[in-house]
């Protein structure tokens, strides 16, 4: 069952940090957080996350290091969301990564 979350979360963190590199409307959402410079970085962080949480289903050290570091991005994500005054719906898709991301964190790998 872990391995089909570590599939989709690696998958949504391959996409977001695509995003972050190719995207106009995620420029613009970089721009509101008050965050711009530093929308390249969350990506190449997301996209080695990713990988990582893949390497983890063969080494559980390397997955659950991943996973601590993508929930403490998702905090932030969460953290920056209630500062900017986002809606409860613009900030319950990082809350249901910041979830997720702890799970994986809790439950191993």
């Amino acid at each position: 069952m872990n391995s089909y979350f570590v599939l989709f979360t690696s998958l949504s963190f391959f996409g977001y940090g695509g995003a972050c590199f190719f995207s106009s409307r995620t420029k613009r959402e970089f721009e509101r957080y008050g965050m711009g410079s530093q929308r390249l970085l969350v990506g190449v962080l997301q996209w080695l996350a990713a990988f990582a949480l893949l390497a983890g289903l063969s080494q559980p050290w390397m997955g659950r290091a991943a996973a601590i570091g993508l929930a403490m991005m998702m905090l932030v994500a969460v953290v920056v969301r209630i500062r900017i005054k986002d809606s409860p719906v613009q900030t319950m898709p990082a809350l249901l990564y910041l979830g997720l991301t702890v799970y994986l964190c809790l439950a191993g790998f």
